[in-house]
């Protein structure tokens, strides 16, 4: 990875996801901060609230907000297009909807370490 000291938002309805992602990603060495949101409103909320943020995993299938419709709403705004955005899912057919509206990458669960940490380093090149 390029950066140090990474401040992530991962936004996952499922709370085991969430957890998993925050541990391979504390235990990278480079990540300070992962903070959890469980759909697309509670992490544009984050957004609009921390200017600290380098970089969200999101999942595509979610209630409340999705991630195509949350992609959507960060690429549509001055402050937050330029976050890179790196969307996790289950369904393949997904992903090349999610790369039009904006996803710097994507990855199939279940995530790899190995795999996550390469994607990360990829996108914050």
């Amino acid at each position: 990875m390029s950066k140090e000291d990474l401040v992530v938002l991962a936004v996952d309805d499922d709370l085991i996801n969430l957890k998993l992602l925050k541990s391979m990603l504390m235990k990278s060495g480079k990540v300070i901060e992962v903070i959890e949101a469980k759909n697309g409103s509670d992490a544009i909320g984050v957004l609009k609230s921390r200017n600290d943020i380098d970089l969200i995993l999101l999942d595509i299938i979610m209630p409340v907000m999705g991630g195509i419709e949350m992609l959507k709403v960060v690429r549509a705004d001055d402050n937050l297009r330029q976050l890179p955005i790196i969307v996790l899912t289950t369904d393949e057919t997904k992903k090349s909807e999610a790369l039009e509206f904006g996803a710097n990458g994507f990855l199939m669960k279940p995530i790899r370490n190995s795999d996550l940490l390469q994607k990360i380093a990829t996108v914050l090149v």
